[in-house]
């Protein structure tokens, strides 16, 4: 048996690819699972999107190799929706790159940046993928614990008290996942501030910034941030284009050089016509925002219901695709209770400490089904012995 390599010893397979497996068993024994827990989008993009993509798509002239940095109308695309949007000034040429969905953006940034003996600052709770990043590029993490009440917003002031000698990176992510914290102009500053003290690279991951949110918000529209930071965006759930696997990072030329540097050692372009068709869905006007949110802010609803009937307690002025609640006092801990309503009500809802120990009190819901599928979670588990 040939062995792996050292460097996944740090990493296990993630969450939802064993869990999935484990509901997939029980599906075929007829437990019909309500799965809640993942978030990958139901609805479908806009139909110009789609068209766009057949129409390109049955070009002779379009299945060759792309450029590396993208091509040029999908980047000035870019460049209009995060002026139009976000009010932020981007030159299409050099200070955008398309990415292959945002995910690869936090591994193209962690092996760009970091050595083996650096240190990145990862929020806990917070996505999984920044710690797998920064593990697979040789590199330890720092947590940075949010807490409730200081809105699961970084204490910078805390951060100033430890060693932050070797540390390079430091993941942000607003509006916050899981927790679906709205990002402040304040929090931004003071992230900017810190950076370049301890001259620190903000890698911003940002989502989540249209879904049940009518102010949209970029890190990089505070002054200076261009010198200390970058933003991952993505199409998957602001379009419902999670499977088209289109993302991308903005920042300064220098910067983005560097990770082109590694990122055309990874792959050969995005498909053109996927490239054409998210330049169309970047066009769309507000109605489509509104449309969408319309929808998950009745699936939001059904999720409180869903949430109070479990005896949590939540926020209701969260933002994106997810509802995080606190369990009650008298679970043990929220795997035994995920586990408890997968077993007994046949829902999967996901565990808050797959995100971090500072997640072991919470769950996270998806608005990622349909009202009928919700009103029947809540059925079921009002019928949960």
């Amino acid at each position: 048996m040939i062995t792996t390599a050292d460097r996944l010893s740090s990493i296990s397979e993630y969450y939802f690819s064993r869990k999935l497996k484990e509901i997939d068993d029980l599906n075929k024994k007829g437990q019909q699972i309500i799965n809640l827990g993942i978030g990958s989008p139901d609805l479908p993009p806009h139909p110009d999107v789609i068209k766009a993509l057949n129409d390109e798509s049955a070009k002779p002239n379009q299945h060759s190799y792309q450029s590396y940095r993208g091509s040029p109308v999908f980047r000035n695309a870019i460049s209009k929706w995060y002026k139009q949007w976000y009010n932020v000034d981007l030159e299409a040429e050099t200070e955008i790159l398309p990415l292959i969905g945002s995910k690869e953006g936090i591994i193209h940034l962690c092996m760009t940046f970091l050595n083996q003996g650096d240190k990145a600052l990862v929020p806990n709770p917070g996505y999984p993928a920044y710690r797998a990043g920064v593990h697979l590029a040789g590199a330890d993490c720092i947590n940075y614990d949010l807490k409730e009440e200081n809105n699961w917003f970084p204490d910078f002031n805390s951060l100033e008290s430890i060693d932050l000698s070797r540390v390079k990176l430091m993941w942000l992510n607003y509006p916050h996942m899981p927790t679906g914290q709205l990002p402040t102009k304040e929090i931004f500053a003071q992230a900017i501030a810190f950076a370049k003290k301890h001259d620190i690279l903000i890698c911003h991951d940002n989502p989540y910034s249209f879904i049940l949110n009518d102010k949209p918000l970029s890190i990089l529209s505070v002054n200076g941030a261009m010198d200390n930071a970058v933003e991952l965006n993505s199409l998957s759930k602001s379009h419902n284009m999670a499977g088209w696997r289109v993302g991308l990072l903005a920042g300064k030329a220098e910067i983005i050089n560097e990770v082109l540097r590694f990122k055309s050692n990874m792959d050969s372009g995005m498909f053109l016509p996927v490239q054409l068709a998210a330049a169309k869905a970047l066009s769309l006007p507000g109605e489509w925002y509104e449309k969408v949110n319309n929808v998950y802010s009745d699936r939001r609803d059904k999720a409180f219901i869903l949430l109070k009937t479990l005896n949590t307690t939540f926020s209701k002025s969260q933002a994106g695709m997810f509802i995080w609640a606190k369990i009650d006092q008298s679970e043990k801990d929220c795997y035994t209770f995920v586990d408890k309503i997968l077993y007994k009500a046949r829902v999967f809802i996901t565990p808050g400490a797959i995100f971090g120990s500072s997640g072991n009190r919470y769950i996270r819901v998806s608005l990622c089904a349909p009202v009928d599928k919700l009103n029947e979670a809540i059925k079921r588990i009002e019928e949960m012995e």
